[in-house]
């Protein structure tokens, strides 16, 4: 059953060695992203799946690394073959943070993968151990100002209200009736995976707890973090 979920954001810059010298400009949302992981080691889980987007839907194990080459300074995390896509790889790196690790799977889920069967990912999930937590890698649109990658959109910062609504409230309805289209015409590259999120939620009683931790846009992109508990 499902025990806890966080949900954080998977920018590279929240790497300092990668940010360099802005590293400071994220230093609330690197508190807030740990803070949710750290939540998740406290529910105590006996396995903790990591959940994030990618090109393809992927399974890893649990010893899978990643490497943050392709956007700077070769950091590392991991111990296996370098196979994490960067959405795993920023939350495997956010863990190691953390301390002693639990058992660990990776779930990378299609950017595209239409809402059902993220759904479906996200039960299986909950339903895969007596005690599971779900560390959620996504970001909402990168849209929100004339400086983003996407440019502006007047819906951007609509969408992203939606999606803080939802964290915020542990509202797993409101999260598995995003719109792939208008996920898509915002660039928010976190949709599937906060589906997946809302299967996995669906499937257990409304969370005991739930808080919003960061809700922000620095560099023109929603940027969440939250924890919910049952």
């Amino acid at each position: 059953m499902l025990v806890a979920a966080a949900v954080c954001p998977h920018p590279p810059l929240l790497v300092p060695q990668v940010a360099g010298a802005a590293a400071p400009e994220l230093d609330d949302l690197r508190a807030a992203c740990a803070a949710a992981a750290g939540s998740l080691l406290d529910a105590r889980p006996d396995v903790l799946a990591v959940v994030g987007g990618a090109e393809i839907t992927a399974s890893f194990p649990g010893n899978a690394a990643g490497t943050l080459r392709p956007w700077g300074p070769d950091v590392r995390v991991g111990p296996g073959d370098l196979v994490l896509p960067l959405s795993l790889t920023i939350g495997r790196w956010l863990l190691e943070g953390t301390g002693v690790l639990p058992v660990l799977r990776f779930e990378a889920v299609g950017f595209d993968a239409p809402p059902d069967e993220c759904a479906a990912l996200g039960r299986r999930l909950a339903t895969s151990a007596p005690r599971v937590a779900l560390l959620v890698m996504g970001d909402g649109s990168a849209r929100r100002t004339d400086k983003a990658p996407g440019y502006i959109h007047p819906g951007a910062v609509p969408y992203d209200e939606t999606l803080a609504g939802a964290l915020a409230s542990g509202d797993a309805g409101r999260l598995l009736g995003l719109d792939p289209d208008e996920a898509r015409e915002q660039w928010a590259a976190g949709r599937a995976a906060f589906q997946v999120l809302g299967g996995a939620a669906e499937a257990a009683p409304p969370p005991a707890a739930s808080e919003l931790l960061y809700d922000d846009a620095p560099y023109g992109v929603g940027y969440f973090a939250a924890r919910w508990a049952w």
